[in-house]
């Protein structure tokens, strides 16, 4: 084991002093936010980092593909670690920036996707909505390594750019597991890792591997409005009060209180058998 995760640190090493990783980096929040540019400087060491985001605030986007989004890449030159960046602002959805960035802008297909880091824990049911989740989703059905991180917040937070907000601790886990990504293979049938990381934790707080919570944390809102002609977003809140599952994302978050790491599947088939499901069906 200890040989292993040397031979692991060398590779990540000569990675970086060869400059032959290629790391694309988006968000859901958009191109401002301090959560994307606190993943950049964590992964600067890691290897050449092209930070590709959407222009616009693009929580709850999921892994959509609008045909009304223009499509316009604007670069931008950014500071990070004291160094001048070229960085692309996308007319679209994280997904989308996603594509741009591998279709695009990047010379060479990204050896990694990071999406995050995200205003805001995305566990259990909820995740297909995320724009987080959608883009590293995106990479992964591409064939690349996809890391979605988010950083549990208050709601008030969600979509915002706060500066209040403290993304050290969800930096060191973004560059932790990026490391591990760059240097290994993900096991068949897991296609990428959603790390959520508690506001409590610290760098030594002790992460666990999850399985996805079938509770939906995210409860949908009705409108605030007297007619149906008024222009009124739908809202949400958490949860209150969860039975989540001992084993899930969304209890060793909120209970343990532990750095939650969830392998997830591009593969939505049912885990049931085949066979059976289809005599039903037919009888």
């Amino acid at each position: 084991m200890e040989i292993t995760k040397r031979i692991n640190r060398f590779v990540v090493f000569i990675g970086q002093v060869a400059g032959m990783y290629r790391i694309l980096l988006t968000n859901d929040d958009g191109i401002d936010s301090p959560g994307l540019w606190a993943a950049a400087v964590a992964l600067a060491g890691l290897g050449q980092v092209y930070v590709v985001a959407p222009r616009e605030q693009s929580s709850g986007a999921g892994r959509s593909l609008p045909a009304a989004s223009d499509g316009r890449i604007e670069p931008r030159t950014v500071a990070v670690n004291g160094e001048a960046w070229t960085v692309y602002a996308i007319g679209g959805t994280p997904a989308q920036a996603v594509l741009h960035g591998m279709l695009e802008i990047m010379p060479q297909p990204p050896h990694l996707v990071v999406a995050g880091i995200n205003y805001g824990e995305n566990v259990g049911t909820s995740i297909t909505s995320s724009g987080t989740i959608g883009a590293a989703l995106e990479a992964a059905a591409s064939g690349i390594a996809a890391l979605a991180v988010s950083l549990e917040t208050a709601q008030e937070n969600h979509r915002t750019h706060s500066r209040t907000v403290d993304f050290t601790t969800a930096a060191h886990f973004t560059a932790l597991f990026a490391r591990w990504l760059l240097a290994n293979r993900l096991p068949a049938g897991v296609d990428l890792l959603k790390v959520d990381v508690p506001a409590s934790a610290t760098p030594q707080t002790a992460w666990r591997i999850t399985r996805l919570s079938r509770q939906r944390y995210y409860e949908p809102l009705p409108p605030r409005r007297t007619s149906w002609a008024e222009a009124a977003p739908l809202d949400y809140c958490t949860r209150p009060n969860l039975d989540c599952e001992p084993d899930s994302d969304v209890y060793v978050l909120r209970v343990e209180r532990l750095v939650a790491v969830t392998p997830l599947s591009l593969d939505f088939t049912a885990r049931v058998s085949l066979e059976e499901l289809e005599h039903l069906l037919r009888a």
